[in-house]
């Protein structure tokens, strides 16, 4: 009997263990021009020491920019810096630093001299930097550019051409689908396999989400495809996002007026707000005498205006502002750390 008990115990404890998360986000102390790093307690866990530094990836990295020496580095959790095999490097860091991922299937898209090539987690080189371009891994693969080739390469380093001749660019992978534009200036898909499955015939495309796409034709319409190039809603609209997965909607526009549609073409409006955000986490923000609140499909408030900023949610929490100070509440809108810092950014879930 006893030895049942203490299995049973054993087995508790493991099955606690494995749904352990750590949740950590960038931080501005009040009266501080550095950044930091605190936990869902408000908690500051790294030290706010650095001008400039980037969100936590699953693996526990951070990217951290010395201003100094003019130099990226990362750190784990515990703020101890990761050696790497090649020390002077740079990355990608996109419009005003806000398309930085960080690590993305293991591994950071990072430039050698003039080449790029992948790091890993381990500081090592994955890939090596070869390219003359490269995307950030999605799902197990890439895609790279070496001379005037376009190639498919996994996180193991295979490489698959992408046919075709003449393309101007290629993007990254999204459920297994890549944008890409052709020698005409017109966009189509790509598989894996580096395939043309969905032939250039738009004038722009975004990326696939929830299965679907949204594709622009030539006459200035935005509709949304499945992966085999079939309408699932034709188009309409004179612009479009991407689907949420929680709620099945994605925000449109139809002249200067913002709504909402399913999969089916049925739209939601939204009532009582003078913003339209799209819906992250189930929850679209919205605003109503200056105030930040949030609201839920069917256009009712779950959260109140009240709030003088915020941030979309991410993981189940989202930023929030009252007066100068910023806070984190979750999504039934309890207040989780209080309003007591000078910047805050989202809530990163490390596993």
């Amino acid at each position: 009997m006893k030895k049942t008990r203490l299995l049973a115990l054993c087995m508790l404890l493991l099955a606690g263990s494995s749904f352990a998360q750590t949740y950590v986000t960038q931080v501005k102390p009040s009266g501080n021009k550095k950044w930091g790093y605190a936990n869902l307690n408000g908690e500051i866990i790294i030290p706010a020491q650095y001008d400039k530094c980037y969100e936590f990836s699953s693996d526990g990295l951070a990217i951290i920019f010395d201003g100094k020496a003019r130099q990226h580095y990362f750190i784990n959790l515990k703020g101890e810096k990761l050696p790497t095999e090649v020390s002077a490097f740079a990355v990608r860091e996109g419009f005003l630093g806000f398309e930085l991922q960080g690590f993305q299937d293991g591994l950071l898209p990072i430039r050698v001299g003039e080449k790029w090539g992948y790091l890993s987690s381990s500081g090592k080189m994955a890939i090596k930097a070869k390219y003359d371009d490269i995307t950030d891994f999605y799902g197990g693969y890439a895609v790279v550019k070496s001379g005037e080739k376009y190639i498919v390469v996994t996180t193991s380093g295979e490489e698959t051409p992408v046919e075709g001749s003449g393309l101007l660019d290629v993007k990254h992978f999204t459920e297994g689908m890549a944008p890409f534009r052709a020698a005409d200036k017109k966009f189509g898909f790509i598989d894996t396999s580096g395939k043309a499955v969905i032939k250039a015939q738009f004038e722009s495309v975004g990326y696939f989400g929830d299965g679907v796409a949204w594709a622009e034709t030539a006459d200035k319409k935005i509709g949304y495809l499945d992966k085999y190039g079939a309408w699932v809603i034709k188009p309409q609209f004179d612009a479009a996002k991407n689907f949420d997965k929680e709620t099945g909607l994605a925000r449109i526009k139809n002249g200067k007026a913002w709504a909402y549609v399913a999969k089916d073409g049925s739209k939601v409006t939204l009532s009582g707000t003078d913003i339209y955000e799209d819906f992250f986490d189930g929850l679209a923000r919205g605003r109503q005498d200056g105030k930040f609140g949030w609201l839920n499909s069917k256009g009712e408030w779950v959260i109140k205006p009240q709030y003088d900023g915020s941030r979309d949610f991410k993981n189940g929490y989202a930023a929030i502002q009252k007066g100068k100070m910023w806070g984190i509440i979750d999504k039934d809108g309890k207040v989780v750390i209080e309003p007591k810092f000078d910047g805050i950014k989202d809530m990163e879930l490390v596993k």
